[in-house]
This record gives C-alpha cells, sequence and structure tokens, in this order.
C-alpha cells in the first residue's frame, strides 16, 4: 500500500516538473530494485565451537567481539543442537537439512552423500546465487563433486602450519597443493576476502568452515602464550571418573574420552588447563578472523545486505564428566551456538529459547534465499523464530543418534530423546543401557534417574517418543560396526581415504 501511495505521489507530484518527476521515477524504480535483491549469505560453521565459549554468552575468559556482533545484529538461539556430535554426520546435516540416518553419512568415515540429496548450495546455485566454499567438508569427495563458483578445502585433518588444499574455480578442480608458514584458518579467511572483492553481479553465498581449535590444537604464533598465568576453573564433575561414573552405564566409564590418561593417536590432551587453554586460543583466532569478513563486508558497503549466520558442527567437552571431544549426548557435547542476522527482517539483540537444531540451518538459508524448502528436508526455517513471529508452532522434543563405533574414542553408539526438561539415552547394543536426566533439577547430568523408583511413567513417555520421532523421521537405519580400530598402530579406513584428490 506504501509503494502505491508512493507511485501515485510521483505520477501526480511531477506533472509540472517533468524531469524532476522522472529523476524521481527513477530513484523511486531503484530503490524497489534494491528491496527485492536477494540478500548475500555469509555461513561461519565452527569446528567444535561451543555455545558458551563467546562473551555474549556469558564467557568471562576469551573476547569474541566480532562473533557477537552477529547476535547484536541478529538473533541468538540459547538453545541449539546437533542431532549429531561427530563432525562429518553433523556437516552433511548443515547442508541437507537431514538426518544422518536419512543420508547414510553416519560416521566419519561413512560419509557419502548420495546425489539423490541436493546440498543447499546446489540449490542456491540453481536460482542464481554464486557459491564458495573454503575450509573442512570432512564429507566424501570433500565436496569437490558439486558445483562451486570457488573452492578451498579439504577433507577432514589439516597440518596447521603445512595444509594440503584443493583449490577450484567454477567447478573445475587442480591438484592439492601445500601450502608452507601459513596458519591454516589464516589462509582460509585470506582466500575468503580474495574471492569476496571479486567483481560480480550476482548474489553470493559463502561457507566459511575453520579447522581450529581441532586437535591437536596447535595455535597461531601470536597466540603461543595467550592465556598464560590465566587460572581456569575446574568443571564441578571433573572428578567423576575418580569414583567411576556412580550411577552412570559402563559405555560411559568404558569410553576413551578423558583427559589426562588416554591417547588416541595425536589427539592426547595431557590436562584441564592445557586442553581449555588451546581451545580459548582457536577461538579467538576465529573470531579476528570473522573479524576480517566484517571489514570486508563494510569497505564494500554490503553489510545491510548480508546475511551471517554462525553455527558449530559439534560441542566439545572441556572437563565436564573428565571428558573430552563429543560424540556422547551430554550437553557439552550436543550444544552449538546458532546465531541468524539478517538486516532488515531480524531485529538485532534478539533471544529465542526454542530447541533449534542444524537440521534447520539449511532450510534457514533458502528462506533467507527466498527459495522453497524442498519438502524432503527435514529441519525448518528458523526465519519466524528470528522474526518473533507470534503463534509460531514449534517442536518440543527432538532426535538424537550416534554410530561410529567401534572408534577412536570407544564411545558406543546410541539414540536419544531431548525435551525441555527431560533427556533419556539408550545405548543400543548389547548390553543395552540407558540414562535419564532432569536437566532442570539436574543441570550437570549427574543423577541417572532411570530405572529408579518414580519415574517409570516418565520413562515409558520418552522411550515412546524416541519410537516416535524414529518413525516421524522415517529412521530405519541398521547399525554396523565402522571397521575403525581402537586404538593405534592398526590398519583400517581413516578419513584420509575419504577423497580422492584430481591427478
Amino acid at each position: 500500500m506504501e509503494s502505491r501511495r508512493t507511485v501515485l505521489k510521483y505520477l501526480t507530484g511531477a506533472m509540472g516538473a517533468s524531469a524532476c518527476g522522472l529523476d524521481a521515477l527513477k530513484s523511486f524504480a531503484q530503490q524497489m530494485n534494491n528491496q527485492s535483491k536477494k540478500p548475500n549469505i555469509v555461513c561461519v560453521v565452527g569446528e567444535g565451537l561451543r555455545w558458551d565459549e563467546l562473551t555474549s554468552t556469558g564467557n568471562k575468559l576469551v573476547q569474541t567481539p566480532n562473533l557477537d556482533r552477529i547476535g547484536q545484529e541478529g538473533c541468538t538461539f540459547r538453545n541449539a543442537f546437533v542431532v549429531n556430535a561427530l563432525c562429518l554426520p553433523s556437516r552433511a546435516t548443515f547442508l541437507t537439512g537431514m538426518y544422518s540416518h536419512t543420508t547414510g553419512a553416519v560416521s566419519n568415515v561413512e560419509g557419502k552423500i548420495p546425489a539423490r540429496f541436493p546440498l543447499v548450495s546446489d540449490l542456491l546455485q540453481k536460482a542464481g546465487y554464486e557459491t564458495a566454499f573454503l575450509g573442512k567438508s570432512h564429507i566424501a569427495g570433500a565436496l569437490m563433486d558439486h558445483y562451486w563458483d570457488y573452492y578451498f578445502g579439504f577433507v577432514g585433518q589439516a597440518d596447521y602450519y603445512r595444509p594440503r588444499i584443493t583449490e577450484g574455480i567454477r567447478g573445475k578442480y587442480g591438484p592439492a597443493k601445500t601450502y608452507e608458514d601459513e596458519y591454516v584458518d589464516t589462509l582460509l579467511t585470506r582466500k575468503a576476502i580474495e574471492w569476496l572483492k571479486e567483481e560480480r553481479t550476482k548474489p553470493f553465498c559463502i561457507f566459511l568452515w575453520f579447522y581450529a581449535p581441532h586437535a591437536p590444537f596447535y595455535r597461531p604464533k601470536d597466540m603461543v602464550n595467550d592465556f598464560n598465568g590465566v587460572q581456569i576453573p575446574k568443571p564441578t564433575t571433573f572428578d567423576e571418573d575418580l569414583n567411576g561414573y556412580p550411577g552412570k552405564p559402563r559405555a560411559v566409564a568404558d569410553a576413551d574420552n578423558k583427559i589426562g590418561y588416554s591417547e588416541v593417536y595425536s589427539d592426547d590432551p595431557r590436562s584441564l588447563e592445557e586442553l581449555v587453554k588451546d581451545h580459548y586460543a582457536g577461538v579467538q583466532d576465529n573470531d579476528r578472523n570473522v573479524g576480517a569478513i566484517w571489514k570486508e563486508l563494510e569497505r564494500q558497503k554490503i553489510v545491510s545486505d548480508t546475511a551471517v549466520l554462525l553455527s558449530s558442527d559439534h560441542g566439545f567437552f572441556l572437563g565436564e564428566h573428565h571428558l573430552y571431544d563429543k560424540r556422547l549426548m551430554y550437553e557439552p557435547s550436543i550444544r552449538v551456538p546458532m546465531i541468524v542476522a539478517l538486516p532488515g527482517q531480524v531485529k538485532g539483540g534478539t533471544k529465542s529459547d526454542e530447541m533449534v537444531l542444524n537440521l534447520d540451518l539449511a532450510p534457514t538459508i533458502l528462506e533467507i534465499a527466498g527459495l522453497p524448502v524442498p519438502g524432503e528436508m527435514q529441519g525448518k526455517s528458523l526465519l519466524p523464530l528470528a522474526e518473533g513471529k507470534a503463534n509460531v508452532s514449534w517442536r518440543k522434543d527432538w532426535l538424537y543418534e550416534y554410530y561410529e563405533y567401534p572408534g577412536f574414542e570407544n564411545v558406543r553408539p546410541c539414540r536419544g530423546v531431548r525435551t525441555d526438561r527431560y533427556k533419556l539415552i539408550h545405548f543400543f547394543i548389547e548390553p543395552q543401557e540407558f540414562e535419564l536426566y532432569d536437566l532442570q533439577a539436574d543441570p550437570n547430568e549427574m543423577n541417572n534417574l532411570y530405572g529408579k523408583p518414580g519415574y517409570e511413567e516418565l520413562t515409558a513417555h520418552l522411550k515412546e517418543r524416541l519410537a516416535a520421532l524414529r518413525a516421524e523421521t522415517q529412521d530405519n537405519y541398521q547399525y554396523k560396526p565402522t571397521g575403525i580400530p581402537l586404538r593405534p598402530g592398526v590398519a583400517a579406513q581413516t578419513e584420509s581415504d575419504l577423497v580422492k584428490h584430481p591427478q
């Protein structure tokens, strides 16, 4: 209506001054053009970035002004989770909006996304976007079986100071090349900015997926002494292992992802202090790289035309339950940041407490781009929540799954259901074991209520919901052992086998 009134004003008010009227009409047409222009999209995904490692989410030890800015200009989802806390499955979910059991990308070595599942980048490409991917994909083929206007990536592990990376332009990929003496994420960001500087007539979507802070936790050279002298508080659950994990399944007690006395290849943090400080240094490096992206958007004066999204492939244990890594269905492992900034549509500083999932990122990107969300996608766009729309129907519970076993950290496969208050975890291979937690009364997940008197009805209800969620998501996946050795020195398929570099 406002647009019609404006047109009428131009058409009737400019009759006596045709030149001015034509200029006004031209100005109006340009304004309408800009309003209908599709936004650019920057999608940043961290490697094990925890939801609480940002200054804006309460961390007092790290400084993350550039990551915080995304929330200041958009919506922070305070209850965001991944449906499989492992690198490859989660990244596949980000790109497809599908569960691991749907695509079959269920572990770090069973990582092929079948061609019948389009990536969100494929859909953007068809709709006229230029697309770029930079960083760690971890997916079989390293995403090089898809078209990218620009590609600068690797499949899984990277040498921090001598990364071997494949570069591609407009779907043509060269041989992998070793880059010397430049920290891997600094290199990724430099290449991202070089691509952003190119002239273009189309909107762009760039996926910048960092590597730090991934084991073995090498730091940037100028950060090697950061956090020196800073006291790292010990989690209240840190000494749980000393008592044999009372009340918890053997699946938890026997897992290898323990700080200080478990060594799995090069992934062997020797102390809580070492692990946390190295992790924080990686987060702060993420922050300054995102700052470089903000600076380039500002230089081009396109901040107001660009959506920025932040998330992570999983959380990370920093000593809770004496653990590191992820995989288990405890909160530090499954919770991630999820922040969406969309100028003109999402009010800055907005917060949402609904439970959102990495399943929701692909549908959200599509809606930002003004594209329909395929009915097959199992996630939901976050935009209605981010925009604060009333009466939005949202999920009340959700399904978790983990399948990589035998595997590097010796974590047995499990499924689970999480509601806003309760969590049921089922280690489903023999001997079957369960955990049940009241997250309101026991946020640290210390008191396993499974099998205790008075919880029979709740347990039955959650088991019913677990079965129902599997049915709703067409979960017919049949677990099979991965073939990964439990200990070093045993030949087996590794993630390096997931990609064949062009000759």
